[in-house]
């Protein structure tokens, strides 16, 4: 697993940590900082700080482009997942379109069930057509 991928997981485990104890973003990462153990990369700081700074802007993007399914409804960690796919995907010029989707699915079939990585990659690819400007998937 690459330095990225790892620190990519990292910062899933943040999130879904807050998300389950209903915690802030900002606040569990800080804790997790303070302990530094294992330390905190720093890919995985900005993944966090990305997420809290769009967390409205993905949020309602994942609403909306998620077919028959809520926000609330999916499963924490899907939530989680999905939201460090799509700040890599729509907002980093740093990761490739495909790089930030093939990730978030590969974490999806380490993390999640086995049908989660459907899930991550079709919201994920309408996301990706909405940005390239397509209204829908041929």
């Amino acid at each position: 697993m690459s330095a990225r991928s790892k620190a990519r997981k990292r910062a899933l485990d943040i999130l879904y940590e807050a998300d389950l104890r209903g915690s802030s973003f900002t606040e569990t990462l800080a804790q997790r900082l303070a302990q530094s153990d294992p330390p905190v990369p720093e890919y995985t700081v900005s993944l966090v700080e990305g997420v809290v700074e769009r967390l409205a802007d993905i949020d309602e993007m994942l609403s909306d482009h998620a077919e028959e399914w809520t926000l609330e409804r999916m499963p924490p960690v899907d939530r989680n997942i999905l939201r460090i796919g799509a700040l890599e995907l729509l907002w980093r010029e740093d990761i490739p379109d495909g790089v930030a989707i093939d990730e978030a699915v590969a974490l999806a079939g380490l993390v999640s069930t086995e049908r989660s990585p459907v899930f991550v990659n079709g919201l994920l690819a309408r996301l990706l057509d909405l940005k390239l400007g397509r209204t829908s998937r041929s």
